[in-house]
């Protein structure tokens, strides 16, 4: 699988998660559960609000993704070695390019939504913060998906730092596809440009 084939599926996965929750919330107090459940719930709001214009909603999404996803981290470990190669410039235009990349991806792929129903269930703890469990439900009878959502407490709030679709871990494979593609380029400076403009080309293709 490509890296841009992977990316695309993950993050459909990640929209249809998103779009149907269960009507059953998480419990009170299981904190990790509640709070991808709240994300669910504000999607839905996004979706039916059917007074917002196509740039609108991408905006309401961006700042979903960034309140919900911890942007940086993710961006630097997919990144990998090569963060610490790339100047101050090339990280902040790379990071921002990452961030566009992924809201655009999302906003593209939410209107291929087709009557998926997600469920949430209890998080786990672990020493660097949680994961929650959750399943896709497909309306015509294929077998369930199972997504698992790795969340860390910052400042009082939770971000996202990885999902993993049927223990296939995005942020794994994104760094490997990623390192792959700058090695092809000439590895350092010179790669990470290549990166950057293959990531300007995929948010151009989807409406960005």
């Amino acid at each position: 699988m490509t890296m841009w084939k992977f990316i695309s599926s993950t993050l459909a996965l990640g929209a249809a998660l998103m779009i149907a929750l269960s009507p059953a919330p998480a419990r009170a107090a299981d904190e990790p559960a509640t709070f991808i459940q709240g994300l669910g719930d504000q999607t839905i709001q996004i979706l039916q609000n059917k007074q917002m214009g196509l740039k609108e909603r991408e905006a309401a999404f961006n700042k979903l993704f960034t309140d919900g996803f911890d942007v940086a981290y993710i961006g630097r470990f997919v990144l990998g070695r090569y963060w610490n190669v790339a100047t101050p410039a090339q990280q902040q235009e790379y990071l921002k390019l990452f961030s566009t990349y992924v809201v655009a991806v999302y906003a593209n792929r939410f209107s291929q939504y087709s009557g998926e129903k997600f469920t949430v269930g209890a998080s786990q703890s672990n020493p660097e913060g949680a994961s929650v469990s959750s399943q896709i439900v497909r309306p015509n009878g294929g077998p369930p998906i199972n997504i698992t959502w790795k969340v860390q407490k910052q400042g009082g709030n939770f971000k996202i730092v990885d999902v993993v679709a049927e223990n296939l871990s995005m942020t794994v494979t994104q760094r490997a596809e990623f390192s792959s593609v700058i090695e092809r380029n000439g590895g350092g400076s010179a790669g990470i440009d290549a990166l950057d403009n293959i990531l300007k080309q995929k948010i151009a293709a989807n409406g960005g």
